[in-house]
């Protein structure tokens, strides 16, 4: 008897917060293709591009032709494929660099779970009219044109709470009228990371999406039933030392308390402590905490040390210090064997760009009792 395999398909993957939950859980995945370009910003004819890469006979083809775009467009260097590649067991061809130059009929038929986000954006048309055409010219009509060319079971689309309220409400009408029209049943909630077991005032907007003929209403789960309620400071390295912040065969985080070093680069000049404690200037005000038991959402501009009222700050041995990058990783459900490496600074921006392992893993679990995901043993 051997184990079923989840064939698992990212993209706008970051740093892998499905594929790390997947991992965290002990379930054996496929990852049939991921992609992002690690916010590099190139410029080209989309149209012009993609009609050539479609007229292309093989995946490989198609990406060496965009990877051989992407080195005449940009000196840049792909930060976020380095860290997903590092964690992650991958075919080499089947890391990609562009969303909108992915051609999903490739895989079709192939993804039992597809996941992503996408950046904000207006639409240009009020309401619904169109379907998947009102949504052209935005980076959320590649990942449903993509949904409709691969035409997975189940789909998780993750963004900013606010989305449901941009542009006066007539984003989501569009996002919500596009995924009706490709054939998938919703369930939309705002889920915070602290109601499933992590420290962190962190509120997203999910999506889950069910294939209509499959006859299983989707339904997200609120939080995780007997989560542990961890305090910010149990993942603290002064706290907990690296390598002793795991998981248990289940999933479960696991921390051996332990005091372990922190490098004097993260403790504030009198200076900056100044400028970090103040309350804001006459045009913004917001008040500043320190040592929160629950942190505030982490933002992927951390390392810049805004002020407290925006960030993060903790006491130890009497000086202030920033969260380490190691520590903004654990807040965002990584454990010590997630694999860092990348520059503090691209760290920093790394984690606060992700998704909530510890949420994704509940999902998962959610997916897997309803019966909408292959787990099991298999002859």
């Amino acid at each position: 008897m051997k184990q079923n395999k989840v064939r698992l398909a990212t993209v706008f993957s970051g740093i892998g917060s499905i594929e790390f939950a997947f991992k965290r859980l002990g379930i054996p995945t496929e990852i049939v293709f991921a992609c992002d370009n690690g916010e590099r910003e190139v410029e080209y004819d989309k149209e012009k591009e993609f009609a050539e890469i479609k007229k292309l006979k093989t995946i490989k083809a198609k990406k060496e032709y965009v990877d051989q775009l992407y080195l005449g467009l940009t000196r840049s260097h792909n930060f976020v494929e380095e860290s997903y590649l590092a964690n992650y067991k991958i075919s080499p061809d089947r890391y990609f660099q562009d969303v909108c130059l992915l051609d999903g009929n490739d895989f079709a038929g192939k993804v039992d779970l597809f996941v992503g986000g996408s950046p904000c954006q207006s639409f240009s048309a009020v309401g619904f009219q169109k379907g998947l055409e009102d949504a052209r010219g935005t980076l959320f009509y590649e990942f449903a044109r993509l949904i409709n060319e691969i035409k997975p079971n189940v789909f998780i689309y993750e963004n900013v709470r606010n989305m449901l309220n941009h542009d006066h409400g007539n984003t989501w009408e569009i996002i919500q009228g596009v995924f009706d029209s490709l054939g998938y049943d919703l369930d939309v909630e705002i889920l915070n990371a602290v109601d499933f077991g992590i420290p962190q005032k962190r509120n997203r907007l999910f999506v889950l999406g069910v294939k209509k003929e499959l006859g299983i209403k989707p339904v997200l789960p609120l939080k995780k039933e007997g989560a542990t309620q961890y305090t910010m400071q149990d993942f603290l390295i002064n706290n907990c030392a690296f390598g002793n912040f795991t998981h248990t065969a289940s999933g479960e985080i696991q921390i051996k308390k332990s005091s372990g070093p922190v490098d004097d680069r993260y403790f504030l000049s009198d200076a900056v402590k100044r400028y970090v404690l103040k309350d804001g200037t006459k045009n913004w005000h917001q008040r500043g905490r320190i040592d929160l038991p629950i942190a505030r959402t982490l933002l992927k501009t951390m390392g810049n040390c805004h002020r407290s009222g925006v960030d993060n700050y903790v006491t130890q041995d009497g000086q202030l210090r920033m969260l380490t990058e190691r520590e903004c990783h654990r807040l965002m459900g990584y454990t010590d064997d997630y694999k860092i490496p990348v520059s503090i600074a691209q760290a920093y921006k790394q984690a606060g760009n992700s998704i909530v392992v510890d949420v994704m893993m509940t999902i998962i679990d959610s997916l897997i009792k309803e019966g909408l995901l292959p787990v099991g043993d298999s002859k």
